[in-house]
């Protein structure tokens, strides 16, 4: 698990997968707080699965993913 605590506040080190996926989105590296009540205000984005799951957000990654395999 330590390649994925790199990308988490190392508050959240020792947490299972699943309390990070229910972490609040800040708890990502270079996420603050502010970042975080945005995201919430903006798309009710609140936790780091909220924001895996968020619809503009897989939306983007299957354009991104498309547009590559075109290259």
């Amino acid at each position: 698990m330590a390649d994925i605590n790199k990308f988490f506040d190392k508050a959240f080190a020792d947490k299972e997968l699943d309390e990070l996926a229910d972490a609040p989105v800040s708890a990502l590296n270079g996420v603050s707080e502010a970042d975080g009540e945005a995201l919430q205000k903006a798309f009710n984005i609140k936790t780091v699965r909220d924001l895996a799951e968020n619809k503009f957000v897989l939306i983007a990654q299957g354009i991104a993913a498309l547009s590559s395999n075109k290259k």
